[in-house]
């Protein structure tokens, strides 16, 4: 689902690497962690999966089809909600969700459908007609995740998806995520909840520094380490890079 290659990003006058090289694959079925420290990497390699952001070198395939060679087809395959849900406080919550529809070109039918059972399962479907500036940040979260979800694609990817959620918002989201995948579909998500992590993925790869330090089902890192934890294991491995 997602093959990332020799993939390269720095930033400002003096070019700080972001992202170093790192290769990357992500396959079909499965909820994969994408773990790290705070500027470690991962939202760039989410904004260049993306296509928000530019890639100084590397490439990035989604699906088999290239982000450079086919952004807008690529961009059609991923539900994409950001790690900060700033978004158009002026309009109403229906008109946000009807816009994001438009460019995502839903029929009438489809788009109102999926707009209702997601609302509802997220419990928001009475404050769709009000102001999204009147709205506490963990409603705009909500708002978001329908405005990525409701086209239904293949490849779901949520940066730090949970920040702001009730708990059963989490928990609906949390089930989401695996029936998606269960359906052969993907979720390529980060976070910093560890315990999250450790139950509901499949695979998780921990960068630092603008690099893959290791690769692997949470079992398999934490028996090469002989650790009882995720978390015990994140940190070894920050610490000891």
């Amino acid at each position: 689902m997602i093959r990332i290659q020799n993939l390269s990003k720095s930033y400002g006058k003096n070019k700080i690497k972001a992202l170093d090289g790192i290769n990357l694959e992500v396959k079909k079925g499965e909820i994969f962690g994408f773990l790290g420290p705070n500027g470690a990497g991962k939202t760039t390699t989410i904004k260049l999966i993306t296509g928000i952001l530019k890639m100084d070198e590397g490439n990035i395939f989604v699906n088999g089809m290239s982000i450079k060679d086919n952004p807008i087809e690529v961009k059609k395959q991923i539900g994409f909600v950001p790690d900060n849900p700033e978004i158009f406080n002026r309009l109403t919550g229906i008109e946000y969700l009807n816009f994001i529809a438009d460019v995502y070109e839903m029929g009438k039918e489809e788009r109102k459908t999926n707009i209702l059972k997601l609302s509802k399962e997220f419990e928001i479907e009475d404050v769709l007609g009000e102001s999204i500036g009147s709205y506490s940040h963990g409603m705009k979260q909500k708002l978001v995740l329908i405005g990525a979800l409701m086209h239904k694609p293949p490849l779901w990817i949520l940066d730090e998806p949970m920040v702001g959620l009730d708990p059963k918002a989490a928990f609906t989201l949390k089930n989401m995520m695996r029936e998606h995948a269960d359906k052969g579909n993907t979720v390529f998500f980060s976070t910093h909840v560890l315990e999250v992590a450790e139950k509901i993925c499949d695979r998780i790869a921990i960068i630092k520094g603008g690099k893959i330090i290791t690769v692997g089902t949470v079992e398999e890192l934490k028996n090469k380490k002989h650790e009882e934890s995720l978390e015990k294991l994140f940190l070894e491995l920050i610490e000891n890079e």
